[in-house]
């Protein structure tokens, strides 16, 4: 996992990440940070791999790395971040080693991580959805916290899936 070791070091993710860190000092919430990145990352491969997908490993990482990479831009000027992570990434994959093919359908996966019309589909896309709202364990929240949430209960994680 060369490819996702080296976006990981990657000068511009790096400075996104904190930035989204100090932005995100008082979130109550699940924060966008390397941890999060990471449990979307391993849910995803869990996911890739149980339905047979045969995605490889590195686009799955990267594509939970790089998913929330925008956050900082939409705290900073309104543009959603699943659109502004799908304009930062591209310098970082290449630079990365990533072909443009790959690098395409990252991005796209980036693009609409929040469009549940992709939570059905058998592809990076969908895998990128289903584990982003896996990853939030909204079991170990503070009941003060989970009554703060907006998501319904229906939609919160209080039991471990993954």
């Amino acid at each position: 996992m060369d490819r996702v070791d080296k976006i990981l070091q990657h000068e511009t993710f790096r400075r996104h990440l904190a930035e989204i860190r100090k932005r995100e000092t008082d979130r109550k919430f699940g924060k966008h940070d390397l941890s999060h990145l990471l449990d979307v990352a391993r849910i995803g491969e869990i996911l890739n791999l149980e339905g047979g997908l045969g995605l490889d490993r590195e686009l799955v990482y990267a594509a939970a790395l790089l998913h929330d990479i925008g956050r900082d831009v939409e705290y900073e000027n309104g543009t959603e971040h699943d659109l502004a992570g799908a304009e930062i990434a591209p310098e970082i994959l290449r630079d990365c080693g990533f072909d443009p093919q790959e690098t395409e359908q990252i991005t796209d996966a980036i693009r609409s991580h929040g469009d549940a019309g992709a939570a059905g589909e058998e592809s990076l896309r969908g895998i990128l959805y289903r584990a982003d709202k896996a990853s939030r364990p909204c079991f170990a929240c503070e009941e003060d916290v989970r009554r703060e949430c907006r998501w319904s209960d229906e939609k919160k994680n209080l039991k471990i899936r993954y």
